[in-house]
């Protein structure tokens, strides 16, 4: 039944996506089609899936454990805390502590974590800032 009602929500708010990104545009033309297809187009799959999921028979289903939940819970607080710290912070410093994090959730030892985390946070900054030319915020306290 979880499985069904996670479907419906997840159904509701993919279709919820495509009206709002039905009012996606650009002020300005960069590319033939515009911003709107790419939204649109991850949109439309997940809904057929939301609807897949929904029609298909159900699973027998097998709640985790309490200590699984509570990391969960965990993950989803560092991810919103990523969101929100993402500007101020800045990219790297942001996905430093988002890698350390799930990390530790993860059952790594600190110093794997940090030295994992240091590395994507400078790699990923690197390669959308230098490589992919994607400009991504340093920071209040590194501009």
């Amino acid at each position: 039944m979880s499985d069904r009602i996670f479907a419906a929500v997840w159904l509701a708010l993919c279709v919820a996506g495509l009206i709002i990104g039905w009012d996606i545009h650009s002020d300005y033309s960069y590319e033939p089609v515009g911003p709107r297809p790419f939204p649109m187009i991850i949109l439309g799959l997940m809904a057929f899936c939301a609807l897949c999921l929904l029609l298909r028979k159900p699973d027998s289903i097998h709640w985790p454990s309490r200590n699984t939940l509570w990391r969960l819970l965990a993950l989803i607080v560092i991810l919103f805390a990523y969101g929100m710290l993402f500007e101020s912070l800045g990219f790297p410093v942001a996905t430093i502590l988002l890698t350390f994090g799930v990390g530790m959730l993860f059952g790594a030892r600190w110093w794997a974590a940090a030295i994992s985390g240091v590395i994507m946070g400078v790699a990923l900054f690197y390669a959308f800032d230098r490589l992919l030319e994607v400009t991504l915020p340093l920071g209040r306290w590194l501009s």
